[in-house]
């Protein structure tokens, strides 16, 4: 693959730049659309407007349900995602082409992908899936309820964190921020109607083999007798509605969420078809942990959120508790490490204490977005996220730890859990 690719470099032609020459002669063993994906999604892509042009909305699949904003701030009915010719999925973070991004443009009535003057790849834009063209019974577009990853239903029940409540958000997220926008542009509601989510989830298993799983995410809710209360009893409420669509007691399912007690995790495995459970640390360490995420370090605290992973270990089973770092985040200022050959090596010493422990750990690129509070810096270096993707693979490879739900199949916005396709 990637000789063949090299040798297009004299005519200029569908040919990788010097940097990523440089890299995939490096890492061998890394392929090459994984690492033209992490590097996309680390700059960031823009679309022009002819590949905007090109962009059908009866036909493909459209931004505008995702709980994060973008690097340009813009809310607007852009390409939600696009796939390599390999089939590796991209999602997209649209970025100001000062931030020098990637360019998605059309070449010879092709969508490209272009960098500079290089040529890189023809893409594809993700076909949306049928129950977007649905609205409920309550007369809200299903695409406002849920929307698709690759191979998964993505529901956000609840698009508001109280930790913004009383300024202790994490400070690279935008929820709240991106929510106003939601509602203003989008008339997305804040909340879902757990019957309306039961009645999109059913309209999207009739598309036969477009499906194998179903993920719900939404911000923190300390509100309740005791922390998370409220969250919990929420998630119950919605995951029982899902579970009205299948005949089995559990079903392929995933729950980002906060990290809870054991009563809570208790009653949520026991009342619930949850199969998969994921409380995002978002940085493994500590230092870093308090000043990033206030919210979580005040109502949960570092050391009883590893614990509390570890815990659920025994609850879902090995490799059935996740948690997900915003990678790059750690080497943030003015707190931040200073040096990438420390910081990954204080990533992945953390991260080897809980995947020992039967948790996963997957990495999500940080993209710096306006609305958030340190959304005027920089992330890692390509090669940074190279090294920690091969880290974390190896990791899971040395203690025989299977990804799920945060799969490449599944989720297909984690560069390392990619690798496990070269299993």
């Amino acid at each position: 693959m990637t000789s063949l690719l090299l040798q297009d470099k004299s005519t200029n032609k569908y040919s990788p730049t010097d940097e990523l020459n440089t890299l995939i002669h490096k890492y061998p063993q890394f392929p090459y659309f994984v690492m033209l994906k992490t590097d996309i999604q680390r700059r960031g892509i823009y679309y022009t407007q002819a590949a905007l042009e090109k962009a059908d909305p009866t036909i493909h699949q459209m931004a505008g349900t995702h709980i994060f904003g973008t690097r340009d701030g813009i809310l607007t009915h852009r390409p939600e995602a696009f796939m390599l010719r390999d089939g590796t999925s991209v999602l997209t973070t649209p970025t100001p082409l000062e931030q020098n991004p990637y360019i998605v443009d059309l070449r010879n009535d092709k969508l490209t992908l272009v960098d500079g003057q290089n040529e890189l790849e023809e893409i594809e834009y993700w076909t949306k899936p049928d129950f977007y063209n649905q609205k409920t019974k309550s007369g809200i577009p299903m695409n406002l309820i849920a929307s698709a990853r690759p191979q998964r239903i993505y529901i956000m029940p609840n698009r508001y964190c109280f930790f913004w409540s009383n300024k202790q958000n994490c400070l690279f997220c935008d929820i709240v921020n991106n929510l106003q926008k939601q509602k203003k542009e989008l008339h997305m509601p804040t909340r879902l109607d757990p019957d309306d989510v039961e009645e999109t989830v059913k309209e999207a298993l009739k598309q036969n083999g477009r499906f194998t799983a179903i993920c719900l995410t939404s911000g923190s809710d300390y509100n309740g007798n005791n922390a998370f209360d409220r969250e919990t009893d929420y998630y119950i409420e919605i995951l029982k509605a899902i579970g009205k669509n299948f005949k089995t007691k559990k079903f392929p399912s995933q729950l980002i969420a906060t990290a809870f007690n054991s009563e809570q995790l208790g009653r949520l495995y026991e009342q619930t078809g949850i199969l998969s459970y994921t409380p995002d640390i978002e940085v493994l360490n500590e230092r870093l942990f308090n000043w990033l995420c206030p919210g979580k370090a005040h109502w949960v605290g570092y050391k009883e959120w590893k614990k509390r992973l570890k815990d659920a270990v025994p609850i879902f089973g090995r490799g059935y508790v996740n948690t997900c770092i915003v990678a790059g985040i750690e080497l943030a200022q003015p707190y931040g490490f200073k040096d990438e050959d420390e910081a990954l090596k204080n990533v992945l010493t953390e991260a080897e204490d809980l995947i020992s422990s039967g948790v996963n750990v997957v990495f999500t690129v940080w993209a710096p977005r306006p609305g958030s509070v340190i959304g005027n810096q920089k992330n890692a270096s390509l090669e940074y996220y190279i090294r920690l993707a091969l880290g974390l693979h190896n990791l899971r490879k040395k203690y025989g730890l299977r990804l799920d739900h945060d799969d490449y199949r599944r989720c297909g916005n984690h560069p390392d859990s990619d690798l496990a396709r070269i299993l």
